[in-house]
Order: C-alpha cells, then structure tokens, then sequence
C-alpha cells in the first residue's frame, strides 16, 4: 500500500521530522522563526558558510551553517532569508558557539519569520557531518520505499490490464492503496464507477456535478488546494473521455504536483482505465455498464433506496421529486443464437435506445435487463406529459431501427416492442414499474407486429395475455394447463408429434377448419384425421365453444409458464 502519512518512511522527510533526530536533539534545537513550516520537505543538506549559498541549491535542501560568514547588515541578512525563499530551501539551521553565541540577529529572525522560513538554532555543537548521514540515509531509504512503491503498482495494474479488469476492480485497488476515494467520471462531471474506500458513499457523490465543475486543475494531472483534489485526465489516442478523481480533504497530502507517489499512482490507474476501454471497444459502453448496474440493483433490492437516488444523482438522471415510468424493450423472436452476434446486437439495441432518450430530451437510466431486453427507467419533469413523452421516444426509436438497417444490413434491428408500466411518484416504487413493464414486454412479443395502432403496450393491452403472465407462477394456473393438455404434451413428447402446434393453429384460426388446414401446410384429410387424434387424446369435443376457449387459455397459459 502507498504512504498516506508524512511520517511514513515512503516519502521525504520533513523539517519536523529532522528535528527529531537523536543527532540533533544532542544539538538543543530550538525553533525560533517559521514554526508553522515545519512541514517542509527535506530532500537534501547543504552545508555551507557563503552568504550567497543561494546560487548552488537546488531546492529542498536544509542548510547548515554557523553563521560565520553571514552579512551583518539588516539589508545583506533580508536579502540572505529572500534568496533562500526564492529557492525554495526547507530551513536554516545556525550552530551557536561561532559567530553568535546566545541569539540571532533580530533582523535575520524577523525576515524569515515574514517569509515563512524554518530557522532552528543549535545551542550545542554538532559535528555537521553526523546531521548530514543521519538525513541523507532518510532520503534514500524514502526513494528506495517511493522506488518499491512505484514496481508494486505497476505491477499491480499490469495484471489488472492483461486480465481487462473491470473500471470498478481498477478504482478498488487504487482506493485501496491510496487509503482515499476515487471516482470515475465522464467529461459532462458525471460518475461512471466510484470506491469510497470506506467513507460514507452519500458524502462522496452528493451533489458531484457542481462540486466536480468547480475543480479545474492545470495539465493533465494537477492538484486542487482548494477541494484537496487530486485529478487526472482518462483517455488515449488523443481522445479524451473521462476524469479520475482522488477525493482527499483540503489540506490533505496529495502530493501537491504531479510528480508524487499518489500522482503516479492515479496516472497508472488512468492508463489501464484507458487502454482497457480500447481493448473491450466492442463491449457496452461503461455509461451503459453503470445504468445497468442501477437497473438490476432495482429490480433484485441490491441497492437502497437512497443509494439509488445518491448515484443516479451523479449520473445525471435525478429520480427525486420525480414522475418514474419503467419501460421494457424486447425484440420479436429474439436475438440471433450466436454469442458474440447476439451480445453486440443487445449493445446496439441499448446504444440505439439510449440515444432516442436523448433526442427527446428524456432524462433515464438506459440498460440491458436480460440477453434480449433494455430496461429504461424514465424520469418525468412536472412539466413533461407522459403520453406525449413516450410516443416521441417510441417514434424516436422506430425511426433509429429503421435507419440502422439501411446503414447497415447485417445489423439490422426488428422493430420492438415497447412495454411501459405505471407510473409511480418515489424512487421506493420504481421496481414495481420496472416489474409491470417487463410483464407487459413478455405478454406483448405475441402480437403480430404491426396488429396495434398504438406506439406501445401498457398492462391493459396485454388483455388475458397479461394476466396469465402475472398468473404464471401460481401452482393452480401450472395444474391447469397440465390438466388440459398434459396428455396432448407427453403424447408430443412420446411419439415426436406435432400435436400441440396444430391444435394452437386450429384454434388461432377460429376453429375454421380449411383455413386452419392451409396455415399448417396441410391436406385436409390429414389435418381433419390428426384434429380427430387431438379429440381422443384429450377425450374433448372440439366443436363445442367452451372446449375450444379452455383449451384456447391453457395454451396461452402454457406459454407464460415457459417463459
């Protein structure tokens, strides 16, 4: 796991930290300027007795001296502090017994205490070389932890990358070894995936779009003092599409540039985020990915409500204070059997689903609920009409269907059916229109297309359809349809007849014989000799109406059972 410390011994030590050395605590020390900048970082020591030491530091350094040399002029002592500000040196340590034996310079004191520099004096000497060891071995036992650190995460992502790693597995091990919260977003501030390492997940995303909008960091990866936020672009190829955003408290280490273990950890994270996407291109996109996610925690209780709301929030669909209608979307006979062909034809059907909510200015949760359907929860301004709404979404997704198979053939998409459920005033009641409209769905996809003038199926469309589907489960509707066609069933099973199917055209085509005879693309001798074997089986008089409307039921039953 990364440093998350100052006292940890991963990164550079820190004036304090110096200080409390045993060689320098033999030395007395006491601060007697810039005690609130202790906190510095000390990457080197430089002993020196020029009053122009300035010129030969890099930055970082602690400087020892005794003082010999030291102007002793107020003018030459300010300028000695600002040039060693200006260079951005972590301290001053002058040695007394030398040039000053019981206090320094008050001009010298008073310069560094303006301008922020540490300046300890040592009241015993100190053999200097000692100080310089005992520090420069802390150095280098950091950049050897910052060097470990560094293989163990690029090991870590490497692995995450060959293995294509989900963005959820990626942030998990970045908020693991960053000990904070990291968030994935889009470039519109909206929140892809997010691990809140711990920390309550409403404080994290409440209100992330503004906040987010709010930090605008120079370069690629920078840091925000203000919000404490460290962030890092996510894209390749010149394409960026998303930002990475590790979530510390203002004032918390984050490294403060981009050359930091925590920058350097973020950045590898962006990388395989990145490089991932372009390897699972012809996946689902990750907004897709997270709707999805909403979805099924919905519909299976995975995710509260208030965590429902917390994260679709940050997606950009508010679902409080809302009207909520679920739709379903299913394609006539399904998707073709092969896999992959199947897989990218639902992406596509989501894809295109996702895009007529957009052009109708829908605001919804747009997903793949199964291995044939799209789930959309709809979210419904006051001012929007709901059957206004939907008949635009409806024609918005007819004509994108449409325009997909002149662009493309191969992939041409059936035009759907859309199933909506009622709609329901509170985030507690979504999956109830979610259910309702997968019921509908299912009831729906056999109508002949084309049978309905209306845009889409709600539950009074589906008529006996509909109940017998919400029925399906019920052990009294399953006994029924054994009691009407188990025989004509395991007669099918037994002797590989056809018994079923044309009983099911007979009665499709109102029991008018020849017509029936016709739809099965048989000779009316034979169709009228099978219909008189179905009459046995059954021990039923086909020429009665309420034989033919029970066993019309049973197969509408038999029906919702298997599915």
């Amino acid at each position: 796991m990364l440093p998350h410390s100052q006292e940890d011994t991963a990164v550079l030590p820190t004036v304090a930290r110096v200080l409390d050395l045993d060689v320098m605590r033999r030395g007395l020390p006491q601060v007697v300027a810039g005690a609130d900048q202790l906190e510095r970082l000390v990457r080197w020591v430089h002993v020196s007795e020029l009053h122009d030491v300035a010129g030969v530091l890099q930055g970082g350094e602690l400087v020892l001296t005794t003082g010999i040399a030291l102007p002793e002029d107020r003018d030459g002592l300010a300028r000695y502090v600002r040039e060693l500000v200006e260079v951005g040196a972590a301290g001053l340590v002058v040695e007394f017994g030398r040039r000053y034996f019981d206090s320094l310079p008050r001009a010298l004191v008073h310069a560094a205490e303006q301008r922020g520099l540490p300046v300890i004096v040592l009241r015993r000497e100190l053999r200097f070389v000692a100080i310089t060891e005992a520090v420069h071995a802390l150095v280098v036992n950091a950049q050897l932890e910052q060097l470990r650190a560094s293989e163990a995460v690029h090991q870590v992502f490497n692995e995450l990358a060959v293995e294509g790693a989900e963005p959820n597995e990626v942030l998990r091990q970045i908020a693991r070894m960053a000990s904070a919260p990291v968030v994935l977003e889009n470039l519109s501030h909206q929140v892809l995936a997010h691990d809140s390492a711990g920390s309550p997940e409403n404080e994290l995303l409440e209100d992330w779009e503004r906040r987010s909008r709010g930090v605008r960091p120079t370069g690629r990866t920078g840091y925000d003092p203000r919000s404490g936020w460290l962030v890092t672009t996510v894209g390749a190829r010149g394409q960026d599409w998303g930002r990475l955003v590790l979530v510390n408290e203002p004032g918390g280490r984050a490294d403060n540039g981009q050359e930091g273990p925590l920058a350097m950890l973020l950045e590898r994270g962006a990388a395989t985020l990145a490089l991932n996407r372009l390897l699972v291109r012809d996946r689902e996109s990750l907004e897709r990915q997270t709707h999805r996610t909403l979805l099924s925690g919905i519909l299976t209780h995975a995710l509260t409500v208030s965590e429902v709301a917390l994260r679709a929030q940050a997606l950009g669909v508010p679902l409080e204070g809302r009207r909520l209608v679920g739709v379903v979307l299913r394609q006539r006979g399904g998707l073709i059997p092969a896999a992959l062909e199947a897989q990218s034809r639902l992406r596509d059907f989501t894809e295109l689903a996702a895009t007529a909510a957009r052009s109708c200015r829908l605001a919804a949760l747009v997903g793949a609920l199964d291995d044939d359907g799209v789930g959309l929860l709809v979210a419904l301004g006051s001012q929007q009409d709901e059957h206004t709404a939907l008949e635009a979404f409806a024609a918005a997704l007819r004509k994108l269907s449409a325009d997909s198979g002149k662009e493309a053939p191969s992939r041409e998409i059936a035009e759907p059916v859309i199933a909506v459920g009622s709609s329901v005033g509170s985030v507690r009641d979504a999956r109830r229109t979610l259910m309702e409209a997968t019921q509908v769905a299912d009831a729906a996809l056999h109508d002949a297309p084309g049978a309905r003038a209306a845009s889409y199926y709600r539950l009074p469309d589906v008529r006996l359809r509909g109940l017998l589907h919400l029925l399906r489960e019920d052990a009294r509707l399953q006994t029924y349809v054994e009691r009407e066609l188990g025989p004509l069933l395991a007669h099918d099973a037994e002797h590989g007849s056809q018994l079923v199917p044309l009983l099911r055209v007979y009665l499709e085509q109102g029991r008018n014989k020849s017509a029936a005879a016709d739809a099965a693309h048989l000779s009316r001798p034979s169709f009228y000799d099978r219909l008189h074997k179905v009459e046995r089986i059954l021990a039923v008089d086909l020429d009665q109406v309420e034989s033919c409307l029970s066993l019309h039921v049973a197969l509408l039953a038999l029906d919702a059972v298997r599915r």
